[in-house]
């Protein structure tokens, strides 16, 4: 038990300097704010969720002591609980069969995971929404105003029209920033949680210390049922006002999950093809390059949880499903 607590405490101190790292202004701890989680999930995958939780408790009390209550529930919101719950959801496992008897082990299926990190990336933008305000109309008034305050001089007067430089209809610009904000943030937040997840996994691994397989990417597969949830979201984005941007969020959060269900339909389909590696490192500079083919993957990855494209195609190989 010390030797949880002592890790515990070492990856949340690890996970808040990463964390307020972002005050100091740098494009660099950008990318440190969006590791905050690792360290706990490394904890929390290698020795005890409990690590991870008290992690996220004390790295999250140490900012709120240093700066304020602010970035205590910020920490916990957007690192430290979608740590400690993928970290545990990650280990989670039960007997494969009806008694304990049974050596197998069953473990939390990884396309799971990939729609928790989904939804707690949904969660994490819904959470900082109310901070603008309670309807559509205020949220995008505060967030137009927060966004033209950033973008305007330092020295310049707060009625002062503003000027870009480059850009002929600054206006306009801050009005499309106002939407595609919101579901960019999900989006990213989605992601950089199942990255975390990924690189702590393969840590734990490097280590010794990982104690389920790692999970094929081709054998992941999001439940049915969020298929229904991603077309009613895309619908109910439509409406307007705060509904539509709430929808929005979390239309976002699970095109991700299932743009990733997508590359593991795709690593399935081309099993066994002339080519495969070719075939499939296009794809992957593609989106890297282009980004939009991304929205085939999505498009694929739902086709596939409709209608079970792996499973057809398993059964017509003759393979087990």
């Amino acid at each position: 038990m010390m030797q949880i607590l002592l890790i515990g405490i070492g990856a949340g101190a690890a996970g808040a300097l990463l964390f307020a790292s972002v005050s100091s202004g740098s494009w660099l701890s950008i990318v440190l704010f969006y590791l905050a989680a690792l360290p706990m999930m490394i904890a929390g995958i290698g020795w005890s969720h409990w690590a991870a939780l008290i992690g996220a408790l004390g790295g999250g009390l140490a900012l709120g002591a240093v700066f304020s209550w602010m970035f205590f529930l910020a920490f916990l919101a957007a690192a430290g609980i979608p740590a400690w719950w993928l970290s545990y959801l990650t280990m989670l496992a039960r007997p494969a069969g009806n008694g304990a008897q049974h050596a197998a082990v069953e473990w939390y299926p990884p396309g799971r995971l990939v729609l928790w990190a989904a939804l707690l990336g949904a969660l994490v933008v819904l959470a900082a929404i109310p901070n603008f305000g309670f309807s559509g109309e205020a949220f995008r008034s505060a967030m137009s105003e927060s966004l033209s305050q950033l973008f305007r001089a330092r020295d310049a007067a707060p009625d002062a029209p503003l000027v870009l430089p480059g850009v002929a209809d600054p206006k306009r610009l801050i009005e499309f920033l106002v939407e595609a904000i919101p579901p960019a943030a999900a989006l990213i937040a989605t992601l950089t949680s199942l990255f975390n997840l990924w690189l702590a996994g393969r840590i734990v691994k490097f280590s010794g210390r990982l104690k389920r397989p790692w999970p094929a990417l081709a054998d992941t597969r999001i439940p049915p049922t969020a298929a229904g949830g991603l077309i009613a979201a895309i619908v109910l984005s439509f409406a307007g006002g705060l509904v539509g941007i709430v929808a929005g969020v979390v239309s976002a959060s699970l095109l991700m999950a299932f743009g990733l269900m997508g590359f593991a339909v795709m690593h399935t389909l081309t099993q066994g093809m002339q080519g495969r590696g070719f075939i499939i490192g296009g794809v992957y500079g593609a989106v890297l390059v282009f980004g939009w083919p991304m929205l085939a993957l999505c498009l694929l990855g739902l086709i596939d949880a409709i209608f079970d494209l792996r499973g057809r195609l398993a059964r017509k190989r003759g393979r087990p499903t």
